[in-house]
């Protein structure tokens, strides 16, 4: 991670800070859990450890572990917890420098956790939005890492499926292609969540990882997956089908890629997510099918697959400049199967950027 990076993460912090009139900010990860957001601010990739920050200082606090790894990664000035506990150490630092007021993430710290912190600061400020609304706005560097992680999938998902006959099954399939896109560069698949692979009637399930299932001729399979590099997710559905795709599934293909098609064009910052969401719904809507769209149309990505703003009927979310989003219109019919498309874009006031391919690769539909 470039320390300048850091630099101007931090400077907008303390921003929020100010506004938030918190005098220092507590992070805490344990067993990985937020640790994407310790990433964020400060560099570091461990698996646990503390930042404490202030207007004019920032502390990382971690175990012997990390000793080494810790000074590489982050400009932070390093604390190591010693024979302490990681949340006894915190609670020590925030003693000596007497802060007055901390702002901490209540929807990412246990409820013991700050029990342990709470007697540390006078007072304490749930400031759960801060860190979610600055990661939103992705940097030049940010974009370039998840188009690298973006051209891995793709280029390992076309590799694997030079590979596909009938016969494999869902998990080999799986599995294969966490191999491959190891072997092409990334250092995973998804963090802490696995690929979807639904074939033949299983294709109607929008959340229907492998099995031991066979593909057989006629089926078609739905391909839910994306690659890890540098932190950064890309995420990206593709569908393929054994043998000639009956008319129903044409169809399906056509409203889909119309339905990704008009929602683009309504993609600028400034606008709701729910209104990107309705122009794709009422495209499936029209065409008869708007029963079998049964999520919203898409999400933030980021160091997470998941992440702000939000594309679906009950978004409260604005669009701004540097969002990254995928927009994956589908269509699921329960014992029949079903499709989706998927791609990965950042916003800008131009209009929006695909950042896993382009339209070249946006087929919804391959046959093998």
């Amino acid at each position: 991670m470039n320390f300048e990076n850091i630099a101007a993460r931090l400077a907008r912090l303390r921003t929020r800070m100010a506004e938030e009139h918190v005098d220092i900010f507590v992070l805490v990860v344990t067993e990985n859990y937020n640790c994407e957001s310790m990433e964020y601010i400060s560099g570091f990739r461990g698996s646990s450890g503390s930042l404490l920050i202030s207007c004019d200082e920032a502390f990382l606090v971690t175990d012997g572990r990390y000793a080494l790894q810790a000074a590489t990664q982050s400009p932070f000035t390093l604390i190591m917890q010693e024979r302490n506990t990681l949340q006894g150490k915190t609670a020590e630092v925030l003693v000596r420098k007497k802060w007055s007021r901390g702002g901490f993430e209540a929807d990412r710290l246990s409820v013991s956790l700050f029990r342990e912190l709470e007697p540390s600061l006078p007072r304490w400020k749930d400031c759960s939005s801060i860190l979610p609304s600055l990661r939103r706005r992705k940097d030049d560097l940010e974009v370039s890492l998840i188009r690298r992680a973006a051209d891995i999938a793709y280029s390992s998902y076309d590799e694997v499926l030079g590979r596909v006959r009938e016969g494999m099954t869902e998990k080999e399939l799986n599995a294969l292609l966490e191999f491959t896109l190891r072997n092409n560069g990334a250092e995973e698949g998804w963090k802490g969540s696995r690929f979807i692979v639904a074939s033949g009637e299983r294709s109607a399930l929008p959340h229907g990882t492998a099995t031991e299932r066979a593909f057989r001729k006629g089926d078609m399979v739905t391909v839910d997956f994306g690659a890890t590099y540098e932190g950064y997710i890309s995420d990206l559905t593709r569908n393929f089908s054994m043998g000639p795709l009956p008319g129903q599934g044409r169809e399906i293909e056509s409203v889909l890629l119309e339905a990704a098609e008009k929602a683009l064009s309504a993609v600028r910052p400034g606008v709701e997510g729910k209104l990107v969401d309705s122009v794709a719904r009422d495209v499936i809507t029209s065409r008869g099918w708007g029963k079998h769209f049964s999520h919203g149309l898409g999400h933030g990505l980021g160091l997470e697959v998941h992440e702000a703003p939000r594309l679906s009927p009950s978004s409260k979310d604005i669009l701004h400049e540097g969002d990254v989003v995928t927009i994956e219109p589908g269509i699921y019919v329960e014992g029949w199967g079903g499709m989706r498309i998927e791609d990965d874009y950042l916003v800008m006031p131009d209009g929006p950027v695909c950042l896993s391919g382009g339209k070249g690769r946006n087929s919804a539909m391959i046959t093998i």
